[in-house]
């Protein structure tokens, strides 16, 4: 379950700056089917969602904008309807990146109206802002629900989780749950603290998701192989573990370097495999001795 490839990985998050327009052209869309009318693709940036119907193709995220042509060719293998719908899980180009070619094929994109905020305010990678195109078009607050290819969508806020504007999707006939970036499988999360993130915010998401849930629900994650309830709860018990050991050591008076530089605190999940390039072991307790410092 826990793989690595390093096109996968140095795509993960949102720094496209690493990645070269021959690897983009080298990037290989793949389809696989979760259940009857619910795929996933996978390429470079966060995984993509997909429900197909009578209604149309309804996307969860878009991954970067030079590789919009391969995965509407990838859809148009699963459907001849058009991309109706995008809801975008949070606004890290990864996962908005092509959003402007979905608009401008006439979808509608929807997102938490901090992601739109995030959008309109953040320059791109070229220092140029978001074309109209590119922003969602409805925004919501806390939750909305969107009826679509015969089931009904639940898609709700999880506040200053990874990001300040994080959304979780469930599709509750296919009993298909979408994380977004609030849950990488078998690794060490990325928690954007510049952007809203924050520890306590990410655990309390994964716990809600998993009352939502049950044993028979398929996860899709931002990131990494597709996952399940047992592993969903294994990665919680990893969360509120680092929680545990770090808050004890910030209260017992370490400073951040002491607390960075002491493999100990994450040596058993270092063992399993949940250190990555771009989270690394340290920078995990960097990560959580940054937020959990700030609640106390």
């Amino acid at each position: 379950m826990k793989f690595l490839t390093t096109l996968f990985t140095i795509t993960c998050i949102n720094f496209s700056t690493f990645i070269s327009a021959q690897g983009m052209n080298d990037v290989e869309i793949k389809s696989t089917k979760l259940t009857e009318r619910i795929y996933v693709l996978e390429g470079a940036g966060g995984q993509i969602g997909v429900s197909v119907g009578e209604d149309g193709v309804f996307i969860i995220d878009d991954q970067f904008s030079p590789l919009s042509n391969k995965i509407i060719t990838k859809l148009k293998e699963l459907s001849d309807k058009p991309i109706s719908i995008v809801v975008n899980t949070h606004f890290h180009g990864d996962h908005t990146g092509g959003n402007e070619n979905m608009g401008k094929l006439g979808a509608t994109i929807i997102a938490h109206e901090n992601v739109r905020e995030r959008l309109e305010n953040t320059p791109k990678r070229d220092g140029t802002k978001n074309s109209k195109e590119a922003l969602p078009v409805i925004t919501y607050n806390d939750k909305m629900s969107i009826y679509i290819n015969g089931e009904q969508v639940a898609i709700y806020h999880s506040k200053n989780a990874h990001t300040d504007g994080d959304s979780l999707l469930y599709f509750t006939e296919s009993n298909v749950l979408h994380t977004g970036d609030t849950y990488f499988s078998g690794w060490y999360p990325y928690i954007d603290l510049k952007s809203g993130g924050s520890v306590n915010g990410y655990i309390d998401t994964v716990k809600r998701s998993l009352i939502l849930i049950d044993d028979d629900t398929i996860i899709i994650p931002g990131h990494g192989p597709i996952s399940n309830k047992k592993e969903y709860s294994a990665y919680l018990v990893m969360l509120e573990t680092l929680k545990e050991r770090i808050l004890t050591k910030i209260k017992a008076g370490l400073s951040e370097d002491e607390i960075v530089n002491d493999s100990t605190l994450t040596s058993d999940f270092d063992d399993q495999g949940f250190s990555w390039r771009f989270i690394t072991s340290e920078k995990i307790r960097r990560t959580f001795y940054q937020s959990l410092k700030g609640t106390l």
